[in-house]
């Protein structure tokens, strides 16, 4: 993926402008069903404890973020083609263990905060899959590796206050799989468009 994929070009004087991302794509891990009943409680209980007023994403959109694709007008089928075709090589990788020992928000501004869940060696395995996925993808001419080092994190809600991180009871599950998600964008709703099991 270039810099400008899926960005809207500068339409130039008289030209009618671009329309508008209404699709943005991203590779994932899901959380099970015990990891996502277990997420749910801390969320609950995170904003009791705190007094957040920020409404928590919920099952269908608790997700770790793999690779960003890009911000779409509408599905690009060349790009989910070449992205589904080069990912293929990945489903050689065994299924590995991920878990989350603390929660915090990982941004300070005025409002709006992701609260998200982090970890230490419980991620290592997850960062390194996901660095076969973006080699994987720059290989294939959609990606040209991330430059910003790649934390795995899962976002909780969207909050005005900030929480200083805090341990938690550690929340895993083994990773038998990996998804291409379309995120609807302002709509709130992801739909998984294809899925790839892991070996073993």
């Amino acid at each position: 993926m270039t810099p400008a994929r899926g960005a809207r070009q500068p339409s130039q004087e008289g030209a009618a402008p671009a329309p508008p991302n209404t699709d943005r794509l991203f590779f994932a891990l899901l959380p099970d069903a015990p990891a996502l009943a277990r997420i749910e409680r801390l969320v609950d209980a995170l904003r009791r404890e705190l007094g957040l007023r920020g409404k928590a994403l919920g099952a269908s959109r608790f997700h770790v973020t793999l690779h960003l694709l890009g911000n779409f007008p509408g599905l690009p089928r060349d790009v989910i083609d070449a992205a589904c075709a080069a990912v293929e090589a990945l489903t050689v990788i065994p299924s590995f263990k991920l878990a989350f020992d603390r929660a915090g928000s990982i941004a300070r501004r005025p409002r709006n905060m992701p609260l998200v869940l982090l970890g230490d060696e419980g991620v290592i395995a997850a960062k390194a899959f996901q660095q076969a996925l973006v080699k994987t993808m720059a290989r294939a001419g959609e990606g040209h590796g991330d430059a910003a080092p790649y934390i795995p994190h899962l976002t909780l809600l969207y909050d005005d206050t900030h929480v200083a991180p805090r341990p938690i009871e550690p929340i895993g599950w083994t990773a038998h799989d990996f998804v291409l998600v379309r995120s609807l964008i302002g709509q709130g709703r992801h739909e998984v468009l294809a899925r790839w099991p892991l070996h073993g």
